[in-house]
């Protein structure tokens, strides 16, 4: 039976369909909402794995059969799962996290596309269904090549997803390090971000009261399940309330956009200026916190050798990423003369279920993991645990004050890591790239990649502090597992 001019519309909207899933799928659920790496997403990308598959089945499908008899009844039934699986998924998304705008407009898109699609092969399926029973051959040409290229990545993206939300449901949970602690009123700024999620959703088990600065309100009530108390502003802090600690870990991502004068002015910003308007409200409250913990980084040393061992007394060193460290360290140093104990933590590289590390693996993943530059620089890491073990240790001591190297005691070359990384996942470890290239792309802000500094938490260790994760092979593995 010929096909119907409807039947040809229905490919044209199913390819559209197939590009606007793939961008949705790459920007917004993994590269910028990351939810493979989120705890609550579980139930969303567990609806996304058997979605993605059906879907992979209906692209192959349309792409190279046509449907006759009986057999219409079959593929019109995998339509009507594979829609109803769709309106599942949005309201699974509307109850556990905010979506951004973006992606709300192209899921409307999606709709509307999907809709007027299937709606037209509808029409094509009541031809066929008068047909004799039978499956048959189509060809399409390239636009039949193309969906069976789509049917092949939306099925690995289910793959994808359904592991994601396997190891989500695997994964261990280690003892709450703010379990034992007092009744404690704690304010959070960078509470929504990748150590702040965690940081928070554990005062939260524990039974502490936490109040965060952020400006999107919405997308904390939803991380959070509307425990928490949410401010936009530090002006809209009280004179009289009282909170017992402040934990600032507020900072725009220092990888991302080049470094252009713009952009250094809005990290400083971000940094600089939240901690100048929380040191403003602490001088003005009736009620002083006892402690006040703060984020800064590693890359107050600068590019160091990579044979010197650089100890919280070793000197700054050079450039944005010290400049930028040293200002926000400055930006609360006035705290001691206020009566607060200050701790300051220069944290390395964190490793964690997101942040840093998804994007270092993902090339490995792929067969195509290798060492950046030279492979020399050294790299400064702590495990996202070991953080929130610190900045309890930090809230319960008061002999803590000052600067601390916030980072595990074996540091290691780029080269060792990726060898490492490599025998932990099981994948070559050969491409290597040059340091020139990644120069040119960009700029001052490749220094992140090329350079590095061997970093030692002396006085953590001094301290008694006993890390969980000292080694990164271990803490690679125990990750990767989880």
């Amino acid at each position: 039976m010929t096909s119907l001019p409807a039947f040809d519309w229905a490919i044209n909207l199913l390819v559209i369909q197939g590009m606007m899933g793939a961008f949705d799928t790459l920007y917004h659920h993994e590269l910028t909402q990351k939810l493979p790496c989120s705890p609550r997403a579980r139930r969303e990308l567990s609806i996304h794995a058997i979605r993605a598959v059906l879907y992979g089945l209906v692209f192959a499908a349309m792409a190279n059969l046509k449907f006759l008899g009986a057999w219409t009844l079959a593929i019109a039934a995998l339509v009507l799962v594979e829609v109803a699986l769709t309106l599942w998924d949005f309201v699974e998304e509307d109850r556990s996290r905010k979506l951004p705008a973006t992606e709300r407009v192209l899921h409307t898109l999606l709709a509307i596309n999907g809709g007027a699609l299937f709606a037209l092969y509808a029409l094509q399926l009541a031809a066929w269904s008068r047909a004799p029973t039978a499956l048959a051959a189509t060809d399409l040409g390239w636009r039949g090549w193309l969906l069976s290229l789509f049917a092949v990545g939306v099925t690995a993206s289910g793959i994808r997803d359904g592991l994601a939300a396997y190891q989500i449901g695997r994964r261990t949970h280690a003892e709450n390090p703010f379990a034992r602690q007092p009744h404690l009123n704690v304010l959070v700024t960078g509470g929504t971000g990748f150590i702040g999620e965690a940081l928070v959703t554990h005062l939260l088990d524990a039974g502490h009261a936490v109040t965060i600065l952020t400006r999107e309100p919405l997308r904390a009530a939803y991380q959070f399940n509307a425990r928490v108390r949410c401010v936009t502003a530090v002006d809209q802090l009280h004179r009289e309330e009282r909170f017992d600690t402040v934990i600032n870990l507020a900072g725009a991502p220092v990888l991302g956009p080049r470094w252009s004068a713009r952009r250094q002015a809005q990290l400083l910003a971000s940094r600089v200026g939240v901690s100048e308007a929380l040191l403003r409200w602490a001088e003005s409250t009736a009620n002083r916190p006892t402690t006040w913990i703060q984020a800064s980084a590693i890359g107050y040393y600068g590019s160091r050798p990579a044979d010197e061992q650089l100890t919280e007394s070793s000197a700054e060193g050079g450039g944005f990423m010290s400049e930028l460290c040293q200002k926000w360290e400055a930006s609360v140093r006035p705290l001691d003369g206020l009566g607060i104990r200050t701790v300051v933590l220069r944290l390395g590289v964190v490793f964690g279920p997101g942040g840093a590390l998804p994007p270092m693996l993902l090339p490995y993943h792929l067969g195509m993991g290798g060492r950046l530059g030279n492979g020399k620089q050294v790299m400064s890491w702590i495990h996202r645990e070991d953080v929130l073990r610190i900045i309890a240790r930090a809230i319960s001591r008061s002999d803590m004050q000052g600067v601390y190297n916030a980072t595990a005691p074996a540091s290691l070359t780029q080269a060792e890591f990726a060898h490492i990384l490599g025998r932990v996942l099981r994948r070559p470890v050969w491409l290597h790239l040059p340091a020139e290239p990644l120069r040119w792309a960009l700029g001052e802000m490749s220094e992140l990649l090329l350079a590095g500094q061997r970093v030692f938490p002396a006085r953590l260790l001094q301290e008694g502090f006993e890390f969980r994760f000292a080694k990164v092979e271990p803490a690679l593995r125990a990750l990767i597992k989880n």
